[in-house]
């Protein structure tokens, strides 16, 4: 696998690439901002209790083989060795791990799952045995006195042989590698495309790829002996509430006897979501061993597992404007190994997804989400719904070719008018949007039109230029019935009698900023200074119960719930003064840090003194009524339909974000290396509480989106099962000078059912840039008539396609 090559350098492309960046901050900057920057935030790694010990893993070589047996017995006599235990020490002593988003719910295949495996291993790289040790470095070495008998079974790594009748079976007890069948229909898809002036066919794979954070999982279990005995969890999660509720669930234990602690998280991306099988490890760990029990994901565990893997065939049919008529979809995603971690559902959020931004009535996706031998998905940025815009995108662009039409312009004719939202459309309600108006700010933006002259002029150069558009519709804040994804979160908002004020959140941060636009949201709300209001995150013990990080919901849940929470405690302090000042509730303001009557502003109390006075008078002053200066909210998004009733439609995701991007590319047809040259994005997240952190999550997304086009993967040996990139010399990550100065604007359309309007930001951009660096990749390939869809378009494929072109062009030649 070749290196990424470092773009042009910016001499070079100063004279062909205009040099703008859009930068605009409304809002607080990050206020752990140069703790982060400087290296001296902690994280999960750099908590050390007394006396605390440390695990370490060891993992299953084969991809698929049953367990004979576990001989500890050695490892137990290494050096500072505590404990050395397998799956069979661990049977009993707690139920399997809870999933995060079990199939079985939706009559799907579904297995059980402990902390370490038993009876049999169906992945490289699955936990077989532990050892804890008085360090990692005397773990890690007892790891290899450890001895596994095994009986080494076939295995099936790719999907379409894991679907074919005779294939192994991962789960002895499934008829099928299969987990269900997903489908997702609207309208007369085959009789539409029956009758379509123009049809087209479409095959596009995407490569195994996943998110990286910063630090990788980790966990502290704490098991204390004294009393009635309690659990302290330390985990870099983004749901602590939801693994507190799995752990008392599977150990039996009340609630209030555990204690789940998220630090700083170093990322989330979907790798930190709940019910992975460590969680439950550790604790058991710690009990065993009577003390703390570190363990800290290594990069190369951390990089076997995977996402995003779906091969997709495309049928669709449009009209002679280029409008499209009918589509149909057969996905199917390699999820790898079914787990308890919940990637699977991004094969749900794929076919859910479509036929984003674009006006269909008539389409038939169905999705197969296949088992194999390879490592489980686990969450990912963009959940599966990037899938869509890659697609829909792709296709947009082969009726622009077909018609001899601007990409941009198929685009428009096909999108809704911004004046018919809200609207039940494909089975989903979309909130608010502009699709066409944020189009054309891109197309403004990036100056496309004139990009596109001067990819047509460059005939001679000798790099091939191409300019390509994406656009990506993505579903947000989803609440799912019957699990633990939940739309709404609840927020505390506690005034202390000297005038500071705390938050407590059930949302977590999984290091987007969240925290100081919550906070921000309060003090606004107060009329006080950021500087005297804390937000309180990633506790169990004193945040009240919340669903977490996921489906980019903090503020429009979590912030909204904490803004309805200060309003309620304003209301009080304003009735006070009110009564002071001899006027009406409606004539007091709260700013500056002070409650001013705004028709004699003469007349102010500071905030301070006047929360003081309500705490030492309470009640006995007749404008008090309510003494307590806390108040708890729940909120979240009024846009969900669970009940079907009459119309049959329901709505599981109630706002809708979109990106907008164009991207330029240079081709290498000598070497097949694709250079970004230059690209360009307008996200719309409705309405924007902090441009800057908007504008980060932007930036994220679009360098996530473009690493999954041009080099990130995780390719498999197919003949032993494997995984090749464990390393990042190996997994190749976009690195800053591998992408250009890229450029980002907003457009605002208000969501109608959020409490101010926002949507989510951080997920949308991944499938626009995708989408966008793959056309442009193929606008470049056109004049030597090769096109290439399986993703990552790194240099041997990009290069395979350049061949077949010439092979194919002088075969032509020859027969005429």
């Amino acid at each position: 696998m070749s290196a990424p090559v470092s773009p042009l350098r910016p001499d070079d492309r100063a004279e062909h690439i205009p040099r703008r960046r859009l930068s605009r901050v409304d809002g607080p900057l990050r206020r752990d901002g140069d703790a982060v920057a400087s290296g001296q935030a902690h994280y999960l790694d750099d908590v050390v209790l007394p006396g605390m010990l440390h695990a370490a893993i060891l993992r299953s070589p084969h991809p698929h083989a049953r367990i004979r047996s576990v001989d500890t017995s050695a490892a137990e006599r290494c050096a500072g060795v505590r404990v050395a235990v397998s799956g069979e020490d661990l049977r009993g002593q707690s139920d399997p791990v809870p999933h995060y988003f079990d199939p079985g719910l939706f009559g799907f295949n579904t297995a059980d799952f402990f902390a370490l495996a038993v009876d049999k291993v169906r992945w490289v790289g699955e936990p077989v045995a532990a050892v804890v040790a008085d360090s990692l470095a005397n773990a890690e070495a007892a790891l290899a006195a450890i001895v596994v008998d095994y009986d080494v079974l076939p295995s099936v790594i790719e999907a379409e042989d894991a679907l074919a009748d005779d294939a192994v079976r991962v789960f002895d007890h499934w008829d099928r590698n299969l987990l269900g069948v997903l489908p997702f229909a609207h309208g007369d898809a085959a009789g539409r495309l029956a009758g379509a002036p123009h049809r087209v066919r479409e095959r596009i794979t995407i490569g195994r790829h996943q998110g990286v954070p910063l630090e990788p999982r980790g966990y502290i279990g704490s098991w204390e002996r004294r009393g009635r005995g309690r659990l302290e969890l330390w985990a870099s999660t983004q749901s602590p509430h939801l693994v507190r509720t799995g752990l008392a669930r599977i150990l039996h234990l009340p609630e209030e006897r555990i204690r789940v602690i998220a630090p700083r998280m170093g990322g989330g991306f979907g790798h930190k979501f709940n019910g992975y099988s460590e969680e439950l490890l550790v604790c058991l760990l710690s009990r065993l061993v009577g003390a703390p029990v570190k363990w800290v994901e290594t990069r190369a565990d951390s990089l076997l597992v995977g996402a995003r893997e779906f091969a997709h065939d495309i049928e669709a049919g449009f009209d002679d404007d280029g409008l499209l008529v009918a589509f149909t979809v057969r996905m199917i995603a390699n999820i790898g190994c079914l787990a308890s971690w919940g990637g699977w559902g991004m094969a749900f959020m794929a076919g859910l997804t479509f036929p984003g931004p674009y006006v269909c009535e008539n389409y038939s996706i169905e999705t197969l989400p296949v088992i194999t031998n390879k490592a489980p998905w686990n969450g990912y940025r963009g959940y599966g719904k990037e899938q869509a815009a890659v697609v829909l995108e792709r296709v947009m662009d082969v009726i622009a070719a077909r018609l001899d039409l601007d990409p941009a312009e198929v685009r428009r004719r096909n999108m809704r008018p911004a004046d018919s939202f809200p609207l039940w459309a494909a089975g989903k309600h979309l909130d608010s949007g502009d699709h066409r108006g944020a189009l054309d700010k891109v197309v403004r933006l990036s100056r496309y039109h004139e990009l596109r002259r001067q990819r047509d002029e460059d005939t001679g150069a000798a790099r091939l230029r191409g300019v390509g558009i994406g656009f990506e519709l993505t579903p947000e804040g989803g609440e799912l019935l019957g699990t633990s994804v939940r739309g709404h979160d609840t927020s505390t908002v506690r005034v202390h009698p000297g005038g500071t004020v705390t938050v407590l959140t059930g949302v977590t941060s999984p290091g987007t900023g969240n925290e100081t636009s919550i906070a921000y949201l309060v003090a606004r709300e107060l009329g006080i200074g950021l500087d005297q209001v804390e937000v309180v995150q990633g506790d169990t013990d004193r945040c009240p119960f919340g669903y977490g990080n996921f489906s980019s919901r903090s503020l429009n849940s979590g912030g909204a719930a904490a803004v309805l929470a200060a309003r309620e405690i304003r209301g009080r302090l304003v009735a006070v003064a009110a009564g002071e000042f001899g006027c009406d509730a409606s004539d007091v303001a709260a700013r500056d840090g002070r409650l001013v009557n705004v028709r004699d502003e003469d007349q102010s109390v500071p905030f301070a003194e006047l929360v003081l006075r309500v705490y030492q008078t309470g009640s006995s002053d007749p404008g008090v009524g309510q003494a307590l200066l806390e108040a708890t909210r729940v909120e979240g998004p009024h846009n969900y339909h669970h009940d079907p009733g009459e119309s049959g439609l329901t709505n599981a995701y109630p706002m809708y974000s979109s990106t907008s991007a164009v991207a330029v590319v240079e081709v290498d047809p000598e070497t097949g290396v694709v250079t970004l040259a230059d690209l360009f994005a307008v996200g719309d997240c409705g309405t924007i509480v902090n441009h800057n952190f908007v504008n980060s999550q932007l930036y994220g997304a679009l360098a996530q989106g473009v690493g999954g086009a041009l080099w990130e993967h995780s390719p498999y040996d197919d003949g032993t099962g494997e995984p090749l990139a464990r390393t990042f010399k190996h997994y190749l990550l976009p690195r800053a000078p591998d992408l250009p100065a890229m450029v980002v604007d907003h457009q605002e359309t208000p969501s109608p059912f959020t409490l101010m309007g926002t949507k989510g930001a951080g997920e949308s951009g991944v499938g626009a840039a995708m989408a966008a660096v793959v056309n442009a990749v193929n606008d470049a390939l056109r004049p030597v008539g090769a096109s290439v869809t399986d993703l990552p378009l790194d240099p041997p494929r990009v290069l395979r396609a350049i061949g077949e072109a010439r092979t194919r062009q002088s075969a032509e030649r020859r027969d005429a």
